[in-house]
């Protein structure tokens, strides 16, 4: 049945119209280098900016989740949960437009600061639980042989069991690096200049150019350059640790 889907599917498309849809070989000359020059690499520096971000403070809500201090937890649930509840595109808007036209604020360092903290609190919340959920995997004799040689509890979790929790964690946060790196694309609804494009407003600009699908073919074959390499990486981790279990 697979097979004779394919065939019918092979016989009644229009290659003719697909190919000049999606592989036009003048609009894809014009799209280089700016592609890759602008549009790839402001997605990597936005997705990178945004992941540091989110890593950092997706370690200290994690920690105040599991502090002993009632105020640190109340504060990181809220956070926590304010952010995984709250679409992505209104946290964009927020930092974008209704902080300034709100209260004047306006973040210094252009739209990289904007988008590193918009994107990096979203992915804060998701990564919050997922070390959180690392570190507790860690046994807890570990904790307990740490206080034993002498050191202190926030040595001892500094030192022995966040490492640790690392290892147990990098497969999912790899998978999170590759989500921040799809919600980069709702960078277009600030509004970038030229040289502030990322790929999905590199790819829509130049639809509505050349009104042809072949932009966006490109710009969903750019973002597979940077996602199947880390999906390959993901999978090899999982192969791994799967291993050493």
């Amino acid at each position: 049945m697979l097979v004779a889907v394919i065939v019918a599917l092979a016989l009644i498309a229009d290659w003719g119209e697909i190919r000049s849809q999606l592989f036009a070989g003048d609009i894809i000359s014009k799209l280089f280098p700016s592609i890759i020059t602008t549009a790839l690499k402001n997605t990597v520096i936005y997705t990178a900016g945004a992941f540091v971000f989110g890593l950092v403070l997706g370690l200290i809500l994690a920690l105040m989740r599991l502090s002993s201090v009632g105020p640190y937890r109340w504060i990181a649930t809220v956070v926590i949960e304010f952010f995984r509840g709250v679409p992505a595109l209104i946290v964009f808007i927020a930092f974008g437009y209704g902080l300034p036209i709100a209260f004047g604020i306006l973040l210094p360092g252009g739209i990289f600061t904007t988008v590193t903290v918009a994107l990096g609190l979203v992915g804060a919340a998701y990564m919050a639980e997922t070390i959180r959920a690392g570190i507790q995997a860690v046994p807890k004799g570990q904790m307990e042989a740490a206080r034993s040689l002498g050191m202190s509890q926030s040595r001892a979790m500094v030192s022995v069991v966040i490492p640790q929790a690392f290892r147990i964690v990098l497969p999912p946060l790899t998978n999170e690096l590759i989500l921040l790196t799809k919600d980069s694309s709702l960078v277009y609804i600030l509004g970038l200049g030229p040289s502030a494009l990322e790929l999905t407003s590199f790819g829509r600009q130049a639809l509505n150019q050349y009104v042809n699908l072949t932009p966006l073919f490109a710009v969903s074959i750019a973002y597979l350059v940077i996602t199947v390499p880390l999906s390959i990486v993901v999978r090899r981790m999982e192969a791994r640790a799967e291993r050493a279990r």
